[in-house]
């Protein structure tokens, strides 16, 4: 974790409130799943509404599979999957589909939620990149 945030956590519990700050006024959209093996989502922030048109109410206990489609790169995917079931990050682009059905090419990065040394959850960090 971050030295300052930690610092602000430790000290005064103020670092939850920073965190939920930034999340929920993030430029980039922000999803977190659990670590079972579906991948459900638990959150998103106004940021994934935007990007997605998916009310976030709609997608929790969903899986992010319901972004993909017949043009999303399996190998990408493939990727992805590796380094989930190793506990690794993840950086990737691939087409996606917004609510709407309309492709965008989405940027990602994932990494992994460790509490004492244990995956809890995933954070999804992601921006839509060129328009197809």
């Amino acid at each position: 974790m971050n030295n300052a945030i930690d610092h602000l956590i430790k000290s005064n519990g103020d670092g939850l409130a920073v965190l939920n700050t930034l999340a929920e006024n993030s430029f980039d959209s922000i999803l977190i799943t659990d670590a079972t093996e579906n991948g459900n989502i638990v959150y998103a922030n106004p940021a994934f509404e935007t990007l997605t048109g998916f009310d976030r109410t709609e997608v929790i206990g969903k899986t992010p599979r319901i972004l993909q489609g017949n043009g999303t790169d399996e190998k990408v995917i493939a990727r992805l999957s590796s380094a989930l079931e190793s506990g690794g990050e993840f950086e990737g682009k691939a087409i996606n589909y917004k609510k709407d059905g309309t492709p965008f090419i989405m940027y990602w990065r994932v990494l992994p939620v460790k509490i004492n040394d244990k995956i809890h959850y995933w954070i999804a960090i992601q921006r839509e990149g060129s328009h197809i």
